[in-house]
């Protein structure tokens, strides 16, 4: 009986976007770059703003305000104030959703090899 293999995670870069601009669309290297680094920039300058970014089929960012709070220092157990702060929230389309659902699993991490010892 056979094992199924299982890839290991890994993360997608900007400068890898950018590469995959270069041989998919035939742009050259400097272009590729321009328009990954262009592409964040806009989405990054609406949240700024305070703009909602839709992107169909992959899911919607939007900034929400939260109000101040009190919080607990875990430690002490000492109340403490939380601030008001601006957040940005990422809802994934349901588009999205279905690939990674349908998506084979990915081997996870062990963040501490020797926990298990």
């Amino acid at each position: 009986m056979g094992t199924a293999l299982i890839a290991e995670p890994r993360t997608l870069t900007k400068a890898e976007l950018a590469e995959l601009l270069f041989e998919r669309v035939g742009l050259n290297k400097r272009e590729a770059k321009d328009i990954v680094d262009t592409f964040f920039e806009e989405i990054r300058e609406a949240l700024a703003r305070g703009d909602a970014v839709k992107l169909s089929g992959f899911g919607n960012f939007q900034v929400r305000d939260k109000p101040p709070r009190p919080g607990r220092n875990p430690k002490t157990g000492e109340t403490i104030p939380i601030a008001a702060r601006r957040v940005v929230t990422f809802h994934a389309s349901q588009k999205l959703k279905g690939v990674v659902e349908q998506a084979p699993p990915v081997a996870e991490s062990d963040p501490d090899p020797d926990a298990s010892a």
